[in-house]
């Protein structure tokens, strides 16, 4: 009788590993999933940030978003897609380098270096900048809810 509650046992512990291990790769597959629909999304972003079309920037927005500025200043969603309707901010070149992504469920924070020239206010801007875009997954589509950039300098 003892033989047989310890293969029970065995059986047991063998089944729960076997569940353990198909559940873990259960998530990777979803997360690896939505890293790739991120990384898509944030260059899809990036392009229409390049388009200087506010309409189609901020289809990628939650009417809540917000920046932080390199300098620490605070910029909504209004006052950004302001911006670049008046032409008072163009983007003229972008790119997009060291792209990491750490998605949770429904939420995911996507980092990059991200190079940019264009014109502010008439004056021309080049930047290298840590971007951080703060993501949440809304009827099926990834939206940004924050940004953060600080100045990077390669050494």
């Amino acid at each position: 009788m003892r033989r047989l509650g310890l293969a029970c046992a065995r059986c047991m512990k063998a089944a729960l590993i076997l569940a353990m291990l198909a559940l873990t790769a259960s998530c990777q597959t979803k997360n690896n999933h939505a890293e790739e629909d991120l990384l898509k999304v944030e260059r899809d972003f990036a392009t229409a940030v390049l388009s200087n079309n506010a309409e189609a920037i901020g289809k990628f927005l939650t009417d809540d978003w917000a920046i932080v500025d390199a300098d620490g200043g605070v910029i909504d969603k209004a006052r950004f897609l302001g911006a670049i309707k008046s032409g008072a901010l163009v983007h003229e070149e972008m790119e997009l380098d060291d792209m990491t992504v750490r998605a949770h469920e429904d939420s995911a924070v996507v980092t990059t270096i991200t190079s940019t020239k264009g014109r502010f206010g008439g004056r021309e801007f080049a930047t290298q900048e840590r971007a951080t875009d703060f993501f949440v997954k809304r009827e099926g589509r990834w939206q940004c809810v924050f940004s953060q950039l600080t100045t990077f300098k390669k050494k």
